[in-house]
């Protein structure tokens, strides 16, 4: 599978990518093959996927409780895709579960509530951080942030700051593996020693860096094991609506799910509960099954192609994007820009164009051009403004206008972010793209919608019955 695969960035290969060569509309009145380059939201969904859901279709039936073949069948399916999930993150069903959900927010909201938790308890979480490792923790526990260098990286240095000062208060170090902004990598290792030498348990949200890299849970013997890991299938080729957290099984068989009703019991009485064993005291209700078994698939695939190569073709991409995007009038690229060191970051780069809005460039290269980028602030609003050198003062002004309901100053970035499919041709589409842009050599005139801050062409509008429609 992996001497299959192993060119699979190639034009030739990149069929096993569902909907890779469609057509979008132009402004023009045109057509394009559409660039997706937007992976650090939802990457598209493999082939081998598809196809192993399509398979699966046939069999599809209730989990756990049905005397059916067909439930029979569901049933060992879900529970090989919890199996195949634990191997590929490395932990051992001793000491491990995989408790599934719908994705990484979902599994860090699950875990804020079952470490039970006071206002009293320090959670020290990255200034880096998506929201969905932020904002979870400041609901149950008090959160202090770690400081960032000028690049984005993480500082080690703050985070053994913080810990020495807040400990024994510091229940858990919650950091990102890999940041959606400036796609920085966190030194796994040194943060979880550095968490466990003070008496912490670490969880890392490895939604943008699992897609990416090899991640180990490590035994828990190992000081730099990690405690709790998060990711999303939709990020891994698998945009089947399933997200894992996978964890200590020790902290899951003791207290009361969050959420509680059907498979969450072992015994119901008129005036007690008892709760089923870890995972199922955490899956409430009829489970996702088929994002289950599209999950595992897609890390089969994973596994069979080779992290190693997903990596190396990234880091080429990257450096490569890199080099072209250093000789774009007017841009500025946020975190580390060298080419040279591409291998140790991820394929995620943010950037502006001169004085145009994030949101303007945005439009244009997707209306103008079907290239398919985000912008704004990705979930990572301290992030965000930190890097881009904004003061106090400017962050108030943008928070009042914005609960005004107007978002025309919210500031942002351009993102662009790589999958294993993306090649060189379409980063040369980019650099034209942005080449005309920044000489102001696009045709359409903007509008900006005060409510949104999205900017779309006048006379053009979306005509999606032509193309899909329920």
């Amino acid at each position: 599978m992996k001497a299959l695969y192993k060119n699979l960035a190639t034009a030739s290969n990149r069929e096993l990518i569902v909907g890779v060569d469609k057509k979008v509309p132009l402004l023009n009145g045109a057509e394009a093959t559409y660039i997706n380059f937007d992976n650090a939201a939802s990457t598209p969904m493999l082939k081998p996927v598809l196809d192993t859901i399509n398979q699966f279709a046939d069999y599809y039936s209730s989990v756990h409780r049905g005397n059916g073949f067909k439930s029979q069948l569901s049933t060992k399916a879900y529970d090989d895709a919890r199996e195949i999930t634990l191997n590929f993150f490395g932990g051992n069903p001793s000491d491990h579960v995989v408790i599934f959900g719908k994705n990484t927010t979902e599994a860090i909201n699950k875990l804020s509530y079952r470490l039970d938790l006071r206002k009293t308890d320090v959670v020290l979480v990255g200034l880096s951080e998506h929201h969905s490792n932020d904002l979870p923790w400041r609901q149950r526990a008090t959160v202090y942030h770690v400081e960032v260098d000028e690049q984005g990286n993480l500082s080690m240095t703050d985070l053994a700051k913080k810990l020495k000062k807040y400990a024994p208060k510091v229940k858990l170090v919650a950091l990102s593996g890999g940041s959606n902004v400036t796609g920085a990598i966190l030194d796994i290792d040194q943060a979880a020693v550095l968490a466990h030498s003070f008496g912490a348990q670490i969880l890392v949200d490895c939604a943008q860096l699992a897609p990416h890299r090899l991640v180990n849970i490590k035994q828990i013997s190992d000081p730099a094991h990690i405690d709790y890991i998060s990711v999303s299938a939709h990020k891994m080729y698998a945009p089947f609506g399933t997200g894992a957290l996978i964890g200590r099984r020790e902290t899951f068989e003791q207290g009361d799910p969050e959420l509680c009703g059907g498979g969450t019991i072992a015994v119901v009485t008129e005036d007690k509960v008892e709760w089923a064993p870890p995972p199922d005291r955490d899956e409430a209700g009829s489970p996702n099954v088929v994002g289950a078994v599209a999950f595992a698939r897609a890390l089969r695939f994973l596994s069979e192609f080779g992290m190693e190569a997903v990596a190396a073709h990234e880091a080429a991409l990257t450096a490569y994007a890199l080099t072209k995007l250093a000789s774009i009038n007017g841009i500025k690229i946020y975190g580390d820009t060298r080419p040279s060191t591409a291998h140790s970051r991820l394929g995620v780069i943010s950037f502006n164009l001169g004085a145009l809005p994030a949101s303007l460039v945005a439009a244009i290269l997707g209306v103008e051009w079907g290239i398919g980028v985000r912008s704004g602030c990705f979930c990572a609003h301290p992030y965000v403004t930190r890097l881009l050198g904004l003061n106090k003062k400017d962050i108030e002004n943008f928070r009042l206008s914005v609960m005004k309901g107007d978002r025309r100053q919210m500031p942002g970035m351009v993102r662009v972010s790589f999958g294993i499919y993306n090649t060189k041709l379409e980063v040369n589409r980019l650099i034209e793209a942005l080449d005309q842009i920044s000489a102001g050599a696009y045709e359409g005139t903007y509008k900006q919608d005060e409510y949104t801050g999205d900017f779309s062409a006048k006379g053009w509008q979306l005509k999606a019955s032509d193309y899909f429609s329920l």
